[in-house]
């Protein structure tokens, strides 16, 4: 399983772009592509229009709801992180790869580095 966030879904739009070469050959090779609820809602802001709702809906094999396991996963990265406001969605896209030990694909690996002494894997 791979979880993805919302620049890496909006990048693999992109015909050609190294994100959407992945995306292919993660599909291809069987992996299980996944976004947090909070990814989702940032793409469906957009600007995105049906067709591209439509392509990377068929790609995902499930959008994972926040819950309270998420919520407190969120909490912990938020907390051990030094508590910085701009941390604070980022901590909830981390917690869902962290709450099923999978990897995150981000565009931005950077924005989620302080996360990794504390369980998240990048890809």
């Amino acid at each position: 399983m791979i979880c993805l966030d919302t620049n890496y879904l909006i990048m693999a739009l992109v015909a050609g772009s190294r994100e959407a070469e992945r995306l292919i050959d993660w599909a291809e090779s069987g992996k299980r592509l996944y976004v947090p609820a909070i990814v989702w809602y940032e793409f469906l802001c957009g600007p995105v229009d049906a067709q591209h709702v439509s392509t990377m809906r068929a790609v995902l094999h499930e959008i994972l709801p926040f819950d309270d396991a998420q919520a407190e996963e969120a909490a912990r990265l938020f907390n051990a992180t030094g508590r910085r406001r701009t941390l604070r969605v980022d901590a909830m896209v981390a917690a869902a790869a962290t709450s099923r030990e999978s990897p995150l694909a981000s565009r931005n690996s950077a924005d989620f580095e302080v996360f990794t002494p504390f369980g998240l894997q990048l890809t």
